[in-house]
């Protein structure tokens, strides 16, 4: 049986803390991309609803919006 030296031992568990951590570090950057998208999500859909309530309070009957083609 060959035992392994200290050295071995070291650069084994070296070897595995980098893996957790480019693990851990695509994990952070998966959830920071996930953050970044719900965020214009939610910035997008808050600017659709104000839109429609400016248009509400301009006392418009059809507020839905259409949208147009261009005609050749």
């Amino acid at each position: 049986m060959v035992s392994k030296t200290p050295r071995e031992i070291d650069l084994e568990r070296e070897r595995a803390e980098d893996d957790q951590r480019f693990t851990t570090s695509l994990a952070g950057l998966a959830v920071a991309l996930f953050l970044i998208w719900l965020g214009f999500y939610v910035i997008d859909q808050l600017a659709k609803q104000s839109k429609l309530e400016d248009c509400v309070m301009q006392g418009r009957a059809d507020c839905m919006r259409i949208e147009l083609t261009p005609q050749r």
